[in-house]
């Protein structure tokens, strides 16, 4: 395994399952110290700091942040992974919902970036990876509000690029398709048939199947890496061809 993030210190938001935690293990693997911060870190393993951290909380956020420059005495990388789904058209979802999933997915990204950045500046190696979607640049039914989130996070990511290339910070983001997460399996609970709808989810991907966890961390650690020095303003698809492909029906 390359240890392309020896000594280098990085923050997952949102690191105690799915993408977060895949994310936090291939960049704990290839050398890096590791910090997760999460509403509920208590399932991180061994050797990995992990910090009880609200993105809706800019005090929280702050907190966290200190916190690891403190234990580790720098800060690197950060992967902006926290965020909630959410489902209905315009007409379904109250100005509270809205409120509520843009105050994580936007603003979420929006303070662990504003507190990291002091440090990232120091950093030789520094790089911002968000955690984006398909969703911000493809019409999917019944995702408005967090299609507009992801949305949000795709201008800003592009934006933010754009204000710190000069101080040396990198800022990137990947765009995952339908990803095989613990927030996908609680949403085929709810169906009425979940194997006909994870059916219909995998049929929806052009390469017929969910996206993994682990594909989608791979895409953010080149991001992060240093390796990755001329990428910058960046959003990387990970999504089986959904965003990009019109395919004809396949006559096997």
């Amino acid at each position: 395994m390359v240890k392309d993030f020896e000594g280098l210190v990085a923050v997952v938001t949102g690191g105690a399952s799915g993408i977060g935690a895949a994310v936090a293990d291939l960049l704990r693997t290839r050398g890096a110290k590791l910090a997760v911060l999460d509403l509920d870190p208590a399932g991180v393993p061994p050797g990995t700091l992990g910090i009880a951290t609200d993105v809706t909380d800019d005090a929280s956020v702050r907190a966290a942040v200190e916190r690891v420059v403190a234990e580790y005495d720098t800060l690197d990388i950060v992967v902006n992974n926290a965020g909630i789904g959410a489902q209905g058209t315009v007409e379904t979802n109250s100005d509270e919902e809205w409120r509520r999933v843009l105050d994580v997915n936007v603003l979420g990204m929006v303070r662990v970036s504003r507190a990291a950045l002091p440090h990232l500046r120091r950093s030789r190696s520094a790089a911002i990876v968000n955690v984006c979607s398909v969703a911000a640049v493809t019409g999917l039914q019944e995702r408005v509000l967090y299609s507009a989130s992801k949305g949000a996070v795709l201008a800003a990511t592009r934006a933010m690029a754009a204000d710190h290339l000069w101080e040396g910070v990198r800022v990137n983001c990947v765009n995952p398709g339908t990803a095989d997460t613990p927030w996908i399996d609680r949403l085929l609970a709810q169906a009425e048939d979940p194997d006909a709808e994870r059916a219909a989810l995998e049929a929806r991907q052009p390469h017929g199947r969910l996206v993994s966890a682990q594909e989608v961390a791979d895409a953010v650690a080149y991001l992060a890496s240093p390796s990755a020095g001329s990428t910058t303003g960046t959003a990387l698809a990970v999504d089986g061809g959904l965003a990009a492909l019109r395919l004809r029906p396949r006559h096997d």
